[in-house]
């Protein structure tokens, strides 16, 4: 009797979300590399990670200093109590340390598992704070898939079977000045990605952000920036925002700040966070949030992204890219830093790119809301050897689809 392999457990067992999954079995991994087997080689197959998992391992997979905070970490404590009770190191070290990297009234963290529970709590602490309901996104902005996020969600494709979600949720165009007025008196927050991630990233004038931000100050309304794939030195800065002057009045952040360790924070000032401790008392709560082993593990690659200074290599290693993905097929390469989107002329065409891209070494992945373009989020210690074997990869593999 044969042993059932991992491979039909997965179909079997694991709950599946769409009909072809990558399905690829990694064993290990490394630095930017996954290893596993698969049917087109024998023994260990290499792929270069050209997505960080969709732009969690910034500093790459098992860095050797978050793998040491992680150990340190294991040998003190795990899981103690419900979020903000007891004072537990980790947490405070990685709390104070995030402020250090902001401007002041971006000091008072709340910790989560996740982006979208990031997302939750920041939409709570709006409609606590101002005392209003209504929230605007962006049309094409994703922000979780719980249904406080979907419901912010600017894709009606996306969460038109999930309905009834939240009321009083309405949607401007990211970088669209008319859309602006949009903004009023009962707004509670306008939420809204620095750059926009699945809509195939598109990076606005800082103008623009400039003005968001001055309608949101004039109409009470809180600005959320959602810097979950660009926050921690995606970008090119420390924070994607740092590059348009505009500062928010709360900050969302996950993905690539836990090293590989699922973390999320919300952070804005001791006075709007303040609203949480009364009326109701525990305003939001956690159980598992600002896990003190993936606190530890965050705390490890802010220090990493910051003493090897990869955030701001992340700019010149995207310049590279630019450069090199120079083919007729290639509409346009854009983005910033190592946060870049390269455009075909459908997914038809793009997709027989991944899939041949993928079975020669190289992952990478299309967008949400812009299925005709090539998602390039490489953890950021990739070096320019490396980079120029991924893009050697890319153009083989549409020279041959």
């Amino acid at each position: 009797m044969h042993s059932v392999t991992h491979r039909q457990l997965f179909f079997q067992h694991v709950a599946q979300t769409s009909e072809f999954p990558l399905a690829l079995e990694i064993e290990r991994a490394e630095g930017i590399y996954l290893y596993g087997t698969d049917s087109f080689s024998a023994g260990d197959k290499r792929y270069i990670d050209l997505i960080s998992g969709i732009g969690v391992s910034n500093v790459g997979h098992r860095h050797p200093r978050v793998l040491q905070a992680i150990q340190a970490q294991l040998d003190k404590y795990l899981h103690l109590m419900v979020y903000g009770e007891y004072v537990q190191t980790p947490q405070t070290q990685l709390a104070h340390a995030l402020a250090q990297t902001l401007p002041p009234g971006l000091d008072n963290v709340y910790f989560t598992n996740s982006g979208t529970e990031a997302i939750e709590g920041a939409m709570k602490l709006a409609k606590r704070y101002t005392g209003r309901s209504e929230f605007i996104s962006c049309f094409n902005a994703y922000h979780g898939a719980t249904q406080g996020a979907l419901s912010l969600s600017g894709d009606e494709n996306f969460k038109q079977n999930y309905r009834p979600l939240l009321p009083d949720v309405r949607h401007i165009r990211h970088g669209a000045w008319e859309d602006i007025s949009k903004i009023s008196a009962r707004t509670a927050a306008v939420v809204i990605e620095v750059v926009a991630g699945e809509a195939g990233i598109r990076v606005p004038d800082a103008a623009y952000l400039q003005a968001v931000r001055q309608r949101c100050t004039d109409m009470g309304a809180l600005l959320i920036f959602d810097e979950i794939q660009t926050g921690f030195g995606r970008t090119g800065t420390f924070w994607a925002f740092e590059g348009f002057g505009v500062q928010p009045d709360v900050l969302v952040c996950a993905k690539g700040m836990g090293g590989g360790m699922p973390i999320g924070a919300f952070i804005s000032s001791a006075e709007v966070m303040s609203v949480f401790k009364n009326n109701p008392i525990l305003g939001h709560i956690t159980t598992f949030g600002g896990h003190p082993v993936s606190c530890a593990a965050s705390l490890a690659t802010l220090h990493v992204i910051q003493q090897e200074k990869l955030h701001e290599q992340a700019e010149a290693k995207g310049e590279l890219f630019r450069q090199l993905l120079n083919h007729p097929a290639i509409r346009e390469v854009r983005g910033r830093g190592l946060m870049l989107a390269a455009e075909f002329d459908s997914f038809d065409t793009l997709k027989p790119v991944i899939d041949r891209a993928i079975t020669q070494g190289v992952i990478t992945d299309w967008f949400l809301f812009c299925n005709n373009s090539m998602r390039i989020a490489p953890p950021l210690i990739i070096t320019e050897e490396q980079i120029r074997e991924a893009c050697a990869v890319i153009l083989d593999a549409i020279d041959a689809t």
